[in-house]
């Protein structure tokens, strides 16, 4: 019992940079849409490129023959440990670069699990540093709540936040397609805007 115990522990990613490696890795090795559906929640959230339901969206996906490679660059996380946000760059078996974002969150039994899953493309590769930059949140005072517009009509968005409150994350779609994800962390006084991806409406 001990042993199988050790054995889960040592299987298990520990932060959520060592998830979205383990993720990136089982696209490579089992198939791309194989390795979302493996480590997706249940209720995850993904844009193609409208926002859908993981589950639903990838359950009858047949993996491409060679898939996306992904590397974490950026990394923050609650102050409690269990909500990440990471950031990296990406490239597709075209040649094709971008960059993702991927919202986890731990899970009961200590595994990580994506809840979002957002990117686009970009025209010049991120780096692939050996060490992602990881930043953690203030454990210090009382975080609240980030304000936030009321929604237009029309407008899609998800938001939600660590246990502790100290790292919180929203994505909105506008009526015209556009659509944009951000992350704020508690700096022990107020929230830092740490991420804001933007992507304009298709044309």
């Amino acid at each position: 019992m001990f042993l199988a115990a050790l054995v889960l522990q040592a299987a298990t990613p520990q932060t959520a940079v060592d998830a979205e490696r383990a993720f990136a890795a089982a696209a490579q090795a089992r198939g791309q849409w194989t390795a979302f559906r493996e480590y997706a929640a249940a209720d995850a959230t993904m844009f193609v490129p409208q926002p859908v339901k993981a589950q639903e969206w990838l359950k009858d996906k047949r993996d491409p023959v060679k898939s996306v490679e992904w590397w974490p660059v950026e990394s923050w996380v609650s102050c409690d440990g269990k909500l990440a946000v990471n950031t990296g760059g990406s490239r597709w078996p075209s040649g094709a670069v971008g960059y993702f974002t991927t919202v986890w969150q731990r899970q009961p039994d200590g595994s990580w699990k994506w809840i979002v899953d957002h990117g686009d493309g970009l025209k010049a590769e991120r780096i692939r540093p050996a060490a992602p930059k990881v930043h953690v949140a203030s454990c210090k005072g009382k975080p609240g709540s980030v304000a936030n517009e009321a929604p237009d009509p029309g407008q899609l968005e998800g938001v939600g936040a660590s246990g502790d409150g100290s790292l919180q994350w929203g994505w909105t779609v506008f009526p015209n397609g556009a659509r944009m994800v951000a992350a704020h962390l508690w700096n022990g006084r107020d929230f830092d805007r740490v991420l804001v991806d933007s992507i304009g409406a298709a044309k």
